[in-house]
């Protein structure tokens, strides 16, 4: 059967993921076709022809995520912060911009010889993994309530330690309960934590609603419940000059810090904003 170019497979797939309404149509055609040809997106152009059977293979997976389906269902991972974590049905997939919260933490914990670090709600394991693998120095704890997520988190966790990165400590556990991590009262450098912020009936695309866990993405009182929590566990956990950073909903840039505020112990409260110059995380001392 005679071979096809490769490059107007690609365009097919943009233009079908375009008028699905798929917000990044080039970027995840190009994905897909790497993906079922298992070489680097950047190595795209040295394939040049393909064979009908591959076109066929990439024509199905353009098919479902043309019903928005996720593209890290289809390939069965998500990059982040400088590692690949295996995600899928029944966990939260990280996003580009959480990775910003990464980079605050890392720069916080600079030149802390052997940092404690908690990431509350850890669901893949992102954070925690993404710390874990740039400081192996660091003793890295991390819980989510969830046993889908869990079992994601023990997966990439496992991965990453095959990988020779250090174990993190994963545990089962509810944020909420203020005896969780009781044994670190006092001695965590940095607290970090993506939580449950969108507030009940947000309106979000079909990628979020339909597949991402509705317990790792709402939250009561308007999406700040989760954090909330975390915030009293974090003000428990922190030593001295300990930091905290936690992920919000891109309309609680003034709710947010306010609460950060609220707590006397917590000083430089800062909100910071996304790449696409949204608010998304606010940072704190412990003083």
């Amino acid at each position: 059967m005679k071979r096809q170019p490769l490059r107007l497979a690609i365009l097919e797939a943009m233009r079908i993921l375009e008028e699905a309404g798929v917000a990044s149509p080039r970027a995840d055609a190009e994905l897909i076709a790497a993906h079922v040809l298992g070489v680097e997106r950047g190595r795209l152009p040295l394939v040049p022809l393909v064979d009908p059977s591959v076109v066929e293979a990439i024509g199905k997976l353009v098919a479902q995520r043309a019903k928005r389906v996720p593209l890290q269902h289809l390939t069965g991972w998500a990059g982040f912060a400088g590692i690949t974590l295996d995600v899928g049905p029944g966990v939260f997939i990280p996003r580009p911009e959480t990775e910003l919260l990464v980079e605050w933490g890392l720069r916080h914990i600079h030149g802390r010889e052997y940092p404690v670090v908690v990431d509350l709600c850890t669901g893949s394991g992102a954070l925690a993994l993404a710390i874990a693998h740039e400081r192996p120095d660091a003793v890295v704890y991390a819980v989510d309530i969830d046993p889908n997520a869990l079992a994601w988190a023990r997966h990439n966790a496992d991965k990453q330690a095959a990988a020779g990165d250090t174990p993190i400590r994963l545990y089962s556990g509810d944020v909420g309960d203020n005896t969780i991590f009781a044994e670190l009262d006092g001695l965590v450098d940095l607290v970090v934590c993506n939580p449950p912020y969108v507030p009940p009936g947000g309106d979000l695309p079909p990628e979020v609603v339909d597949f991402d866990p509705p317990q790792a993405v709402f939250a009561p009182d308007g999406g700040l419940a989760v954090v909330r929590q975390a915030v009293a566990t974090a003000c428990r956990l922190l030593k001295p000059g300990g930091g905290l950073a936690i992920e919000h909903d891109d309309t609680h840039g003034s709710a947010a810090p306010a609460l950060v505020a609220s707590r006397k112990v917590l000083t430089e409260v800062q909100d910071h904003r996304d790449l696409a110059g949204r608010p998304r995380f606010v940072t704190a001392l412990r003083g």
